[in-house]
């Protein structure tokens, strides 16, 4: 079973459908162990990174996300699901971030935002999750990210450019994580799902 968590952000109904299109069986909950125990678990995220890890904490996802990279159970983090896995924004500055990764969440140095759209993903050449569609296209919103230039191969990180250089997915150990929404990708986002999905066998 694949667990999305419901910690009050995110498009929950638009990811569940799009992982219930990959033939898995889904379920939207808060429930600590049930998360804990899934083969796969969805963090999703949506607005402002403080009022996201708000939520996170009242739930203990925060713990749970840790929990779960510890003991190698896959983890899928959509949108500013990615962002709370840093240790802070400058967009919310007051809330620390659940710390997996060192740096620091930036605003987008660009002359419009938020990036809204489509854009393309230059795909690490290690990934698993983007076979079939390196250098495909996915859809964005979103005003901050993490630019650093200083983030670890490690990581695998994907690229995207707007205003400058951002890691646009990345995937270390258990975890997977997309700035893009896939669930909103069309047919590259839902190929990406799958591959998540056979890739931890769910």
């Amino acid at each position: 079973m694949i667990a999305i968590l419901d910690y009050g952000s995110g498009n929950l109904r638009s990811a569940e459908q799009a992982l219930l299109r990959t033939g898995e069986r889904v379920e939207v909950t808060a429930d600590f162990d049930k998360c804990l125990e899934a083969s796969g678990l969805v963090v999703p995220g949506v607005g402002a990174f403080g009022k996201c890890m708000d939520g996170l904490l009242r739930v203990r996802g925060d713990e749970l996300i840790r929990k779960r990279l510890e003991l190698q159970r896959p983890t899928l983090a959509i949108c500013v699901g990615l962002q709370i896995l840093f240790a802070q924004s400058i967009e919310s500055p007051e809330s620390a971030g659940v710390g997996i990764f060192p740096e620091v969440v930036e605003r987008l140095p660009a002359k419009v935002v938020p990036h809204m759209g489509w854009n393309k993903v230059e795909s690490n050449r290690n990934s698993e999750v983007f076979a079939g569609i390196e250098d495909e296209r996915f859809y964005f919103v979103h005003s901050y990210a993490v630019i650093s230039p200083e983030v670890s191969e490690d990581l695998l990180p994907s690229w995207s450019d707007y205003g400058a250089k951002f890691v646009s997915a990345l995937e270390y150990r258990s975890l997977v994580a997309t700035q893009f929404h896939p669930e909103k990708s069309g047919s590259a986002g839902l190929k990406l799902l799958s591959n998540w999905t056979k890739k931890i066998g769910a």
